[in-house]
C-alpha cells in the first residue's frame, strides 16, 4: 500500500489535486470538479508534473492560491503490479481507503495530458455525492476560507 492525498486547491479556479505515491513521488492529476463516489460522474483529470512526498501534507497558502488536505489514506493499484506502467500505457485501476474516499477509481487517458477519473460501481459508491459537500481538511479541520485568511484551526 502507498499513500495518497487530495489536496482542494484554490488557485486561478478551484480544482482538486489528486496524488498518488509511486515511485519515489506523488503522480499528480488535477481534477477541476473535485473527485467523487458517484460512479455515473466522468471528470476530467489533468495529468501534471509529479510532485515530492512533502506535499502529503501541504496546507496553506502557496503561490497562487490557497490549499487544504481534502483527504488522505492508503491506495493499492489493482489489475497490475505496476503501477507507474499502468499510468504510461494510459489506464490505472486503483482501490483508496481514504477518511472520505473509499473504493474503486479508474485513471483512463484520453489525450497525453487530459485524462478520465471514474469510480466503479463498487460498495463505497453513492451517487450525487458532491465533494463541496465536504469542504473540511482531514488535517486540520479548517476550509480553504479559514486556511486563506490565517484562522489556526477548524
Amino acid at each position: 500500500m502507498s499513500r495518497f492525498v487530495v489536496q482542494r486547491h484554490r488557485a486561478r479556479r478551484l480544482h482538486y489535486d489528486l496524488r498518488l505515491e509511486m515511485g519515489g513521488v506523488l503522480a499528480s492529476w488535477a481534477v477541476p470538479k473535485g473527485p467523487t463516489l458517484d460512479p455515473g460522474a466522468r471528470l476530467l483529470a489533468v495529468h501534471v508534473d509529479d510532485h515530492g512526498l512533502a506535499e502529503l501534507e501541504l496546507e496553506g497558502v502557496v503561490g497562487t492560491g490557497d490549499k487544504i488536505v481534502w483527504d488522505r489514506g492508503t491506495w493499492t493499484p489493482a489489475k497490475t503490479d505496476d503501477p507507474l506502467r499502468a499510468v504510461a500505457e494510459g489506464e490505472l485501476h486503483f482501490d483508496l481507503a481514504g477518511e472520505k474516499l473509499a473504493g474503486r477509481f479508474v485513471l483512463v487517458r484520453r489525450d497525453p495530458k487530459n485524462w478520465l477519473l471514474v469510480h466503479k460501481n463498487d460498495g463505497h459508491a453513492v451517487r450525487g455525492w458532491d465533494p463541496e459537500s465536504f469542504p473540511r481538511s482531514v488535517l486540520s479541520g479548517r476550509t480553504n476560507e479559514e486556511v486563506a485568511a490565517g484562522i489556526i484551526g477548524g
